[in-house]
């Protein structure tokens, strides 16, 4: 049994820690009806006493203290097989603590993978330096990170809306459990009221439990997670995934006729279901996984990548850059959900949109005051950073360039005879 450690900092990593938990624990119940400690729960959970205690990190000089904790999680792990680093990319502690644990761990672990979820500010984000913050931890996560899951508060915004909407219209009547909300904590662990971003972050916890779902439970055709990033991130800086999750709610019968389970994969194409605001259809693939959770066979999986292949582009040397994974256990309220992870050069408009941010900013040298009077935050370290965003940027504009062009096998090794 292989397990994960995952590390939440700041106040957007923390909260969404806390929605993933939460939800986890709801999961593990409904399986679990006996509440028995098994070896499924172990591969994220730890059996401790209830002395066990937490408490916040903070800067450079705590250093020692972040790795003996690294450490000692990872001690308790029997195969350890990947960290998770959630944080967010505006805010200080996030962009900043958040990337420094990154690299620790790569010090510390290097043979262990690095996913990183990652919350990128919208244009209006109430954080005046966020464009600085970003683009500094942009440069970390390029060099330090495996495989990261870019997250847009616009894009869970526009998703909770488009809930309510479709609720709230009456068009859906009462066919539409509670329990079955990607924005709902109905029947968790959670009895408090709701916080403002809560519905937000539940998107992000639900994209998590479909990640983690073959580890923490069986499955006919469960994903390694390491595999993850192993097929779809052909080149190391290129490992930006555009996720999607589909449904994000479900009607009450349980009955999924093969016409409804085909709009399920086709939903996880669609702009509508994305967490980051992006146009993959249009854009070039460089590999997809589609992670399964329920009531699907391999043959309808098999039969809808076929069905949706033609109207995708993929590059010309990984025409069948498809990873599957199938875990028996659906999500609460669900008698299936899907999760899209799509390697595309969709992610460059975010990241070019980003590098304008900082740009305006960096000009007029607005606020630099503040960085550059921490020790060892030079202005050397700003011109990197946006020169690290930059080369990533023409990275992906060369694969654009190839988009439409003939179909090339890539050279072989020739064989002296």
């Amino acid at each position: 049994m292989t397990q994960s450690v995952v590390v939440q900092v700041g106040q957007c990593g923390n909260q969404v820690g806390c929605r993933f938990w939460d939800l986890a624990l709801r999961e593990h119940a409904a399986v679990n009806k006996k509440g028995i400690y098994d070896e499924a729960l172990s591969s994220f959970f730890r059996n401790v006493d209830t002395r066990a205690v937490g408490h916040k990190i903070y800067g450079c000089q705590y250093r020692e203290n972040i790795v003996e904790k690294l450490r000692k999680t990872a001690e308790h792990c029997d195969c350890l097989q990947c960290f998770f680093i959630i944080h967010s990319m505006g805010g200080g502690t996030g962009s900043g603590l958040g990337t420094f644990v990154l690299n620790l761990l790569e010090e510390e672990f290097p043979e262990v993978y690095r996913f990183v979820t990652s919350v990128y500010p919208s244009g209006e984000d109430d954080v005046i330096t966020s464009p600085y913050n970003s683009v500094l931890a942009m440069k970390e996560l390029n060099e330090h990170a495996d495989c990261v899951l870019p997250i847009e508060n616009e894009s869970l915004f526009e998703i909770v809306n488009k809930i309510h909407q479709m609720i709230n219209s009456g068009k859906l009547g009462s066919t539409v459990k509670q329990s079955s909300l990607v924005t709902s904590s109905a029947g968790s662990a959670k009895t408090l009221p709701e916080k403002p971003f809560d519905a937000m972050n539940n998107i992000v916890a639900n994209l998590l439990l479909n990640l983690t779902s073959s580890a923490r439970f069986e499955g006919s055709l469960n994903t390694d997670l390491n595999e993850i990033s192993m097929n779809l991130v052909p080149f190391p800086r290129l490992h930006y995934l555009v996720s999607s999750l589909t449904p994000l709610y479900t009607l009450a019968d349980v009955n999924v006729p093969s016409r409804r389970l085909d709009q399920m994969f086709s939903d996880a194409f669609s702009r509508d279901h994305q967490l980051i605001q992006a146009d993959p259809k249009h854009s070039l693939y460089l590999a997809c996984a589609l992670l399964v959770r329920g009531n699907v066979q391999v043959s309808d999986l098999r039969r809808n990548i076929e069905r949706l292949k033609p109207s995708l582009h993929f590059v010309s040397w990984n025409q069948e850059g498809w990873k599957t994974g199938l875990c028996s256990v659906p999500p609460v309220g669900h008698s299936h959900s899907l999760l899209a992870l799509a390697n595309n050069t969709c992610v460059k408009p975010t990241f070019i949109e980003l590098k304008d941010r900082f740009m305006k900013l960096y000009k007029k040298k607005a606020h630099l005051h503040h960085y550059l009077q921490i020790d060892g935050m030079e202005q050397s370290c700003f011109s990197e950073a946006i020169a690290s965003l930059s080369d990533l940027i023409e990275e992906y504009n060369e694969l654009d360039a190839t988009k439409g062009g003939p179909r090339i096998d890539p050279s072989r090794l020739k064989i002296a005879v």
